[in-house]
């Protein structure tokens, strides 16, 4: 293998930089010539690609985003869009590719593997953390971290006015931000795309805390809950409590910053093992961390099913509020 390529796709998440900078200098460890693809997919469908080296990838491990950029790539779907992308990395010597990225980039990676030679592994980089086949995923951990020092510092105007406090954080399909921010910031309730959401249930633990003393009331919502988010369940909560009450959409805000430490440790761990996974003869599978080992799981096992929430975490949540 002489040279491969790297691209980061779907969206960004902090420490995808530092997942790329393992990729080049494992890369060039091995004497690997590396090209960086601009705009994922995209990028091969219309031949942005780049020279990286050991230079390239200095000073950028501490630097959220990407530096290679991401986009969605809907010509990436099709077999013609395949097709041209096949022919950038064939103009471009390519014997490898290293995808970082999420449930699409792995979905667009497996179609490719089944119509290409060129074998491919993928790293995984969102922080919604809903991809099977690691414990982690880059930059879940940095994305809960902002989201609760946002929730500490709404707590003390929470505190202070005795109110209650609707909490919004990213998670359009999956609530794995949200249980770790409600266990970790010491929320009331927390409401996940995987659970019904009760409103009234919501509203008699609310009225049974207030009766023991509860006053600043913190519930964390995903974005993608059944009740149509953050907005709706405060109003309907109104309706029933006529309780005043707040509402904070964190956002996108999730995504961006420096990553954390751990979040620079996955993602190098995961990008060295990358290259090292297309050397040793992996192909169409994704490269984790499970139980602090490095795990290759083949795309389609990995999609088959989704990742399962800790139902024993989204319990304590309700015990540990008191």
């Amino acid at each position: 293998m002489r040279r491969i390529a790297v691209l980061t796709s779907g969206g960004d998440a902090p420490g995808m930089n530092a997942a790329i900078r393992a990729v080049v200098r494992t890369a060039t460890h091995h004497e690997i010539e590396v090209l960086g693809i601009r705009r994922g997919y995209l990028g091969l469908v219309r031949d942005a690609v780049e020279p990286l080296d050991s230079r390239s990838v200095s000073e950028i491990i501490h630097r959220g985003g990407t530096i290679l950029g991401t986009a969605r790539c809907e010509e990436f779907r099709t077999p013609e869009g395949r097709a041209m992308a096949q022919e950038t990395l064939r103009r471009h010597g390519v014997d490898g590719l290293v995808a970082v990225g999420g449930d699409g980039t792995f979905r667009g990676g497996l179609l490719a593997g089944q119509e290409w030679s060129l074998p491919i592994v993928g790293v995984p980089g969102t922080i919604d953390n809903d991809v099977a086949g690691t414990d982690f995923t880059i930059g879940f951990d940095t994305a809960v971290n902002t989201a609760l020092e946002a929730i500490d510092r709404i707590r003390d105007t929470a505190e202070s006015l005795e109110r209650l406090f609707f909490v919004e954080v990213m998670g359009r399909t999956r609530g794995f931000i949200a249980l770790e921010v409600a266990l970790a910031g010491g929320a009331k309730a927390v409401l996940l795309p995987e659970e019904h959401t009760d409103v009234p249930r919501l509203c008699a633990r609310i009225r049974s805390g207030l009766a023991r003393g509860w006053r600043a009331i913190i519930v964390v919502t995903a974005e993608g809950d059944d009740a149509g988010g953050a907005m709706r369940i405060a109003a309907a909560t109104y309706r029933e409590l006529a309780m005043e009450y707040r509402v904070a959409i964190l956002g996108h805000v999730q995504r961006g910053g420096n990553p954390s430490a751990r979040d620079r440790i996955l993602a190098s761990l995961l990008g060295a093992g990358a290259v090292e996974g297309l050397l040793a003869g992996q192909r169409g599978c994704m490269v984790g961390q499970v139980h602090d080992c490095l795990v290759y799981t083949p795309f389609a096992e990995l999609l088959a099913q989704p990742k399962p929430l800790d139902t024993h975490a989204l319990r304590l949540v309700d015990v540990l509020a008191g």
